[in-house]
């Protein structure tokens, strides 16, 4: 699904419109949280989740946190969005590909064992049963049935909560004021230039971060001609990050969210990359969704997350999840 523009520009007719359906969606969602008793799997289960719908940053900061966790052995958990497995499944990266399990499950679990599942509560204690000490779930916020010991909202600087509206009438999920009550912290992506503390306020710790493209590949595009492709949530994001690089940016196509690419469609990528004589370059998350052939011809461009102060990840995993450093 591409996002639409309304979702992301002052409020209009189209938002006024749908008001009336999005309240209905935020108390739906107010009653199936109400309604439900979590279970818990035994282990420390932090949660890395968004209140808009589409990409924030929630995947580089899951395998950030698991990174930060040196001395517990991690385990990730995931819907599995746009993959066919209904899990739990431990994705084994030489045998699942993004049809199977989605993009998001691939790459984490290029860094510790992930688990895919539709029942998250499943999924934990299939994690737990295999090891697991700590479990870092990507997404599952709104899911009120797997218990959570620390839930961190990831909002991008630059889109923030976008027109404030609940789907479809804008991005929302749910409210900003439900969604922050149950909150421990707030990580904002990028310069908050859409007022997303001042938002927040002090009802929550807000973490101050930016997502940093890899230096060495970032020093082999600096100055060459670029054609840069993205199929996720702001693809804007990603080609605005290769112009920060150095790159000359001399094309620049936007597919929708999790978009499966065909061989075809990669070669007709790859041609007129050559045509316009530019290296053809995408994200960490679109790799993964190339035929795997395709994939040398293709550059990828990986990004980590970068934290404004370094010791506050640690100071919020310490104080909020004690189990999760043995304290």
């Amino acid at each position: 699904m591409r996002t639409p523009a309304y979702w992301y520009a002052p409020p209009g007719l189209a938002a006024r419109l749908l008001r009336p359906a999005g309240g209905l969606f935020a108390a739906i969602g107010k009653v199936r949280q109400a309604s439900i008793t979590p279970e818990h799997p035994g282990v420390p289960v932090i949660c890395v989740g968004n209140l808009v719908a589409g990409g924030a940053g929630k995947t580089p900061v899951a395998l950030a946190i698991a990174s930060a966790l040196t001395d517990r052995s991690v385990h990730f958990l995931t819907r599995g969005y746009g993959g066919r497995e209904t899990g739990p499944i431990l994705v084994e990266g030489d045998r699942h590909d993004a049809a199977a399990v989605g993009d998001e499950a691939l790459l984490l679990a290029r860094a510790r064992p992930t688990w895919v599942a539709r029942d998250r509560v499943a999924g934990a204690k299939a994690a737990a049963a295999a090891g697991a000490e700590v479990i870092v779930m990507d997404d599952g916020f709104q899911n009120p049935r797997l218990a959570k010991d620390l839930s961190i909202l990831v909002v991008d600087g630059g889109a923030g909560f976008g027109n404030g509206h609940v789907i479809p009438a804008g991005p929302l999920r749910e409210p900003v004021a439900d969604g922050l009550a149950r909150a421990d912290a707030v990580v904002v992506l990028g310069r908050d230039v859409s007022g997303v503390a001042e938002a927040v306020g002090a009802k929550v710790p807000v973490l101050h971060a930016r997502l940093v493209p890899d230096p060495a590949v970032a020093g082999t595009l600096r100055g060459r001609r670029v054609v840069a492709f993205a199929g996720i949530g702001r693809p804007a994001k990603f080609f605005a990050t290769v112009e920060e690089i150095g790159a000359q940016l001399v094309g620049r196509i936007a597919f929708a969210d999790h978009h499966p690419y065909a061989p075809d469609e990669v070669m007709r990528l790859v041609e007129h990359a050559a045509s316009l004589d530019a290296a053809l370059v995408t994200t960490a998350k679109d790799a993964v969704r190339l035929p795997r052939d395709a994939r040398e011809m293709v550059q990828t461009i990986p990004v980590t997350v970068a934290w404004d102060d370094p010791k506050a990840l640690d100071r919020l995993l310490t104080l909020d999840v004690p189990m999760v450093h043995g304290h």
